[in-house]
């Protein structure tokens, strides 16, 4: 059994962020977004990994991620040289894949359940394929799956006027080499694409056999701003675990859930978890509120931070509002003028300088 991950594409939604990089290694909790899927793969039992990258931002995706030793995986990189489909990446993966069956697991996605199940019931029933499905409220906007009694798939609809059901497509399958053959016999779709949807739906077409089933846990999708908090929010809540390794002075104050790096230093702070800080980070005069993750070389000096996601290297000096909804980049720098305004909110690309006035 392999695996391959979508790690493509341009991320349009969460930009500015992903002008200077892959949105699969944005950050939920400190750890990269792709990082969570490798991780559930691996604890199913799957440990040879094709990672599917794009010639944008596929050295930076190899660079962070490595060769899957930190995983206790073996990672191949495969480069799909445009963006022409999730099936036209399984056709790109085929010399990794061979004939062996294989997880597609799409590298903004995070899911509670583990994969452990699903996979033993995909080998067990000896079928075609097994898609993940999870009820949504506003089906139009995902690929959609029409299912029997029996769990078998009927129709499959790419964000239907009309959903068939309230079941969306939560974007990991498991295949047989038989999809292989499916995707040679579609066309793309009329926007270009070689889609997943309709290979499966070819499958289906074929009398061969396609399941379902539900995920009862969480699942996110990442690709915008707001879910990206609610993701970071979400993980937080239910998986840190306290652990203060970093130095903390006399005058700060630690509740709740919180999580500390080593060779950080808290000055006269108050933190109230669940809240992660990174390594080698610097807070004074700071109160950090629920559901933030402060990433590694952070400093935050007279900062007041809530609900939001500072990445690696970020400074953020003498703000003595309170910040929260927000996103705050790469190495960027936020610092005020003598006129401040009475509200602040932000999404702050990488390597950006910004001063209030």
């Amino acid at each position: 059994m392999k695996a391959i991950i979508l790690s493509g594409g341009k991320g349009t939604r969460l930009r500015p962020l992903t002008y200077t990089g892959a949105k699969q290694l944005v950050p939920v909790a400190n750890k990269p977004i792709l990082w969570y899927g490798i991780e559930s793969i691996v604890a199913a039992g799957v440990t040879d990994i094709g990672i599917i990258i794009s010639p944008e931002t596929g050295e930076e995706v190899k660079a962070k991620t490595g060769n899957g030793d930190r995983f206790g995986a073996n990672i191949t990189y495969i480069l799909q040289d445009k963006p022409a489909g999730l099936a036209h990446a399984v056709k790109v993966a085929r010399p990794f894949l061979g004939d062996s069956p294989f997880v597609m697991y799409l590298g903004d996605n995070l899911i509670q359940n583990e994969l452990g199940g699903f996979l033993t019931q995909f080998k067990e029933s000896q079928i075609d394929a097994l898609i993940l499905l999870r009820p949504v409220p506003n089906p139009t906007s995902f690929g959609v799956a029409q299912i029997d009694d029996q769990g078998r798939v009927i129709k499959l609809v790419e964000k239907p006027k009309v959903p068939p059901s309230n079941l969306a497509l939560v974007g990991i399958y498991f295949f047989a080499p038989t999809i292989q053959d499916a995707i040679d016999r579609i066309q793309p779709s009329p926007r270009g694409e070689l889609e997943i949807t309709d290979a499966i739906q070819n499958l289906i077409n074929h009398q061969q056999q396609v399941e379902a089933r539900q995920i009862e846990g969480w699942w996110l999708d990442t690709g915008k701003k707001d879910d990206l908090l609610e993701a970071n929010q979400i993980v937080l809540d239910t998986c840190l675990q306290p652990n203060i390794l970093g130095e903390v002075d006399a005058t700060s104050q630690i509740s709740g859930r919180v999580q500390i790096g080593v060779r950080s230093k808290l000055i006269n702070c108050t933190v109230r978890g669940p809240v992660i800080i990174g390594e080698d980070c610097h807070l004074e005069n700071c109160f950090i509120g629920p559901y933030s993750s402060v990433d590694n070389q952070v400093t935050l000096i007279e900062a007041d931070l809530e609900h939001s996601v500072i990445l690696r290297g970020a400074s953020i000096v003498g703000i003595h509002q309170r910040i929260v909804d927000s996103v705050i980049g790469q190495r960027a720098q936020l610092k005020v003028a003598p006129k401040r305004p009475k509200a602040l909110r932000f999404m702050i690309g990488d390597d950006s300088q910004i001063e209030l006035a």
